[in-house]
């Protein structure tokens, strides 16, 4: 998902307005209440009371709490700190509006049922027991909407907050156990403790009526609650799923904002690390996809997990090859001409080496370094490398390329303990090839233009071939970093070499 510009003015002024509206949702539901309960008992010289104490503790108050809570992530909305900084805010959002709304539903219940006993001439409506249990399960009723309503309103948030800043929660308090069993507990359990309570505090007309007054209070009050509590449950499962039905679409540049702070939350914020996992290796199945086999792309890949293959010194065999003669063809043929021959002249010279267990750690301008043994395992590593080169140079000496213009190809090839391994920083990595061998290799891949051959080979890649190719001795070479003088052999017997492949 890609990140939208920077929300404007009014975008962050329309999600900040959108907290403080579901915050005063809570009067809302509790003026319904009062409704409900003078409509029932026909005492409407109460409303007054009831709404004027209503717009007090959960118009007023509430939201003087709200705004504080929010005041942080405000200010990150419009520029101001960091995301760590409102991170903990954010999380704890849902929990911290629900006490406010708990406590503030506590006081303003305690009030209603304790003002009549201090009014003269107006007898308590409600028995004690009735007064403690009913404000206790509205308490803990508007406690737990709220939270899920403030859970809902997170999501929301959550999603703004990736698309305009690309960030996600990394914090994760809640339980998506306990809210599922809290939920539960108040659907199926409130109705009923106040029904039981009803039950043991009144009866006869009384009775009827405070158990209508609260199966209609409930009724209206779980319904708004029961749509939030699976709106709040259900929307980050919904999220994932659809991340996850992406992925299973291919899509690997899939990823999906965490809009839960609980279990739920953190899965989401390890799928999209896993998402970057499979990216991050399909990038690198890609790259060597380009130089090697796709079952050999997977077999490097289980090597490095992490990205990065692991360094390591192995007995392997180097072959260099390059394009005899190629500056003087440069000069001459079009540019374009000159980079689609090239891309045609490698791309036939990599099947070979594909073929017989090789490498291709890099292309050099014209030529390119291929490793057989190292990092894909070759036991046969010499002879396999030396079957390629004659391949090779049988199948550039039959044709043309792009433009009409042939090529030769000088290659040379060297067996000894090289060092291999990714080096690089960040996202720039390499699988680079380090040792004497592999300058030895590139020096006699030159030496091929002194001698007027186009295959020469080490002596040690030589002996490793147990005479299975015709090799021809051209003599010694001093190589450049190394003391002793080098024996350099060419592959003088094409057939031969062909039927010991």
């Amino acid at each position: 998902m890609s990140v939208s510009p920077l929300p404007s003015p009014s975008e962050i002024a329309r999600i900040r307005r959108q907290y403080f509206v579901m915050i005063a949702s809570v009067f809302v539901i509790d003026v319904a209440m009062t409704t409900v309960f003078c409509a029932l008992t026909g005492e409407w010289k109460w409303m007054p009371r009831n709404i004027g104490s209503s717009v007090v503790a959960l118009l007023l108050l509430n939201f003087l709490q709200a705004r504080f809570l929010f005041a942080p992530i405000g200010r990150f909305l419009q520029g101001e700190g960091q995301f760590e900084d409102i991170q903990r805010r954010m999380t704890q959002l849902p929990i911290l509006s629900a006490r406010n709304v708990g406590l503030l539903t506590l006081a303003l219940w305690t009030f209603r049922f304790q003002v009549p006993l201090f009014l003269p001439g107006e007898p308590p409506g409600t028995t004690l027991a009735d007064s403690i249990s009913t404000t206790v399960l509205l308490g803990f009723f508007f406690f737990t909407y709220t939270y899920f309503l403030v859970s809902d309103y997170l999501a929301q948030l959550c999603v703004f907050l990736f698309r305009h800043f690309g960030r996600n929660l990394e914090l994760y308090f809640g339980s998506y156990a306990l809210k599922l069993g809290v939920a539960l507990l108040v659907i199926a359990v409130v109705p009923l403790a106040a029904i039981v309570v009803d039950m043991y505090s009144y009866d006869g007309d009384q009775l009827r009526t405070e158990i209508l007054i609260d199966i209609a209070d409930s009724l209206f009050a779980l319904a708004v609650a029961i749509f939030f509590v699976i709106r709040s449950l259900l929307r980050p499962v919904r999220i994932l799923t659809r991340g996850m039905s992406k992925v299973a679409d291919g899509d690997l540049a899939v990823r999906e904002p965490v809009t839960s702070n609980d279990e739920i939350g953190q899965l989401t914020s390890t799928f999209n690390h896993m998402v970057e996992g499979l990216r991050e290796r399909a990038r690198i199945r890609e790259t060597f996809g380009k130089y090697v086999s796709e079952s050999v792309a997977a077999t490097l890949l289980q090597q490095a997990g992490d990205g990065r293959i692991q360094a390591e010194a192995r007995d392997a065999t180097v072959l260099f090859t390059d394009i005899d003669g190629f500056t003087g063809i440069a000069e001459w043929l079009p540019a374009e001409t000159l980079i689609a021959a090239v891309n045609e002249y490698l791309g036939l010279i990599l099947e070979p080496i594909q073929r017989h267990g090789g490498v291709v750690n890099n292309f050099i301008g014209d030529g390119l370094l291929a490793s057989f043994n190292l990092p894909l395992a070759n036991d046969d590593h010499a002879a396999s490398a030396v079957a390629a080169a004659i391949e090779i140079d049988r199948l550039v000496s039959d044709r043309t390329f792009a433009g009409g213009v042939a090529f030769g190809t000088r290659i040379g090839i060297n067996t000894g303990t090289v060092i291999g391994g990714t080096i690089g920083a960040g996202d720039r990595l390499s699988y680079t090839l380090l040792g004497d061998p592999v300058n030895t290799a590139a020096r006699l891949q030159e030496l091929n233009k002194a001698h007027g051959t186009r295959i020469l080979v080490s002596d040690a890649t030589r002996q490793q071939c147990d005479g299975r190719f015709a090799f021809r001795s051209i003599g010694t070479v001093s190589v450049r970093g190394r003391a002793e003088p080098t024996a350099i052999f060419s592959v003088g017997d094409r057939a031969a070499a062909a039927a010991a492949e």
